[in-house]
């Protein structure tokens, strides 16, 4: 049994660090598109966010232990744990391939979904997948989309007789400081993720009784999501920080103070994974749609928006078949 743990957690902080990678864009692309930052001085900001985000709380890990599936215990549980993983993982890998932003938490939840209906485990539809995932999936990128718009109008009034240039070196200082809040938040959000399959491989074991998740756990995970976003994100960054919309100084950081929002309240409030790759790209579109709907590259947009629709059943379908093969081990 130690052995199948051990193999768990391998994956779980697998799975971190391709988050990481994947979604190191998420915190810095904004800074780097404007030149707030360096590419490198923006990762190693982005990397320390997230290790101080991951470390914060632990509320979206109890979630994703106790409300997504209910897996058999002991050995048949943990085939279930590791073929959501594989599903998840290798949904993150194909997406980044490619460039798109699509979510890790949607990629999660998707491998368990599948995982759990491929071996005839409980899933918790109403209370869990729909009311503490999808719901606030699908909220969590409307609210940066029109906080994103409300805060830039709010700027743009605020700032429409100073100085542009002096404007411009204002807010280049500033997003050092809206990007810090980001990664922070990405941390907070997304390194939980892994927390939880690890949570609830501990309870399908019979490790621990209770969903608390232990230091070490957090300690781990931390580092692993800190490690990888350390690696970069450079096809995902080109994607949210110049295809989308062209940002200034003073977009990117309405745009990163909006999502940088949203995280917070997600996670401290009600303790929900939403994916940090559809909020800051939802509110770089808010952003945008100041300058006018013309302003946006929709198509780039719809790009992203097909991705965020395939990955939770695409993973799901990676899942199940990732449990014809580890579901040998039960």
């Amino acid at each position: 049994m130690l052995g199948l743990l051990l193999l768990v957690v391998v994956m779980a902080l697998l799975f971190d660090y391709t988050n990481g990678f994947h979604d190191a864009a998420n915190a810095i692309a904004s800074a780097v598109s404007t030149r707030a930052l360096t590419p490198r001085v923006a990762l190693l900001l982005a990397a320390v966010g997230n290790l101080v985000g991951a470390l914060l709380s632990t509320g979206i890990a109890t979630t994703i232990a106790a409300s997504i599936i209910v897996p058999p215990e002991g050995r048949a549980g943990i085939a279930v744990v590791l073929a959501a993983l594989v599903g998840a993982i290798v949904w993150n890998f194909v997406t980044w391939y490619f460039g798109l932003p699509s979510s890790s938490s949607q990629a999660l939840v998707g491998g368990l979904v599948g995982a759990g209906l491929a071996s005839g485990s409980a899933v918790e539809w109403v209370s869990g997948v729909v009311g503490k995932v999808l719901v606030p999936m699908v909220v969590s990128p409307v609210i940066g989309l029109v906080g994103g718009y409300g805060l830039m109008l709010v700027a743009l009034w605020a700032l429409r007789r100073a100085n542009p240039h002096r404007v411009e070196r204002g807010f280049r200082v500033a997003q050092v400081f809206s990007a810090a809040s980001l990664a922070v938040g990405h941390g907070l959000q997304d390194a939980q993720k892994g927390m939880g399959v690890i949570v609830l491989a501990l309870v399908t074991l019979g490790y621990q009784d209770t969903y608390a998740v232990p230091l070490w756990v957090i300690g781990l995970c931390a580092l692993a999501l800190a490690a990888g976003t350390s690696s970069g994100g450079w096809r995902i960054m080109r994607t949210l920080g110049r295809r989308i919309f062209p940002l200034r100084p003073v977009s990117g950081f309405a745009a990163e103070l909006t999502a940088s929002s949203v995280l917070y309240l997600t996670a401290f409030v009600v303790a929900a994974p939403v994916s940090t790759t559809q909020v800051v790209t939802a509110s770089v579109m808010g952003v945008g749609s100041t300058r006018g709907l013309s302003a946006v590259r929709w198509g780039v947009a719809r790009e992203i928006l097909l991705a965020w629709v395939l990955t939770l059943p695409a993973a799901a379908v990676v899942g199940a078949l990732a449990y014809l093969l580890t579901g040998r081990l039960a």
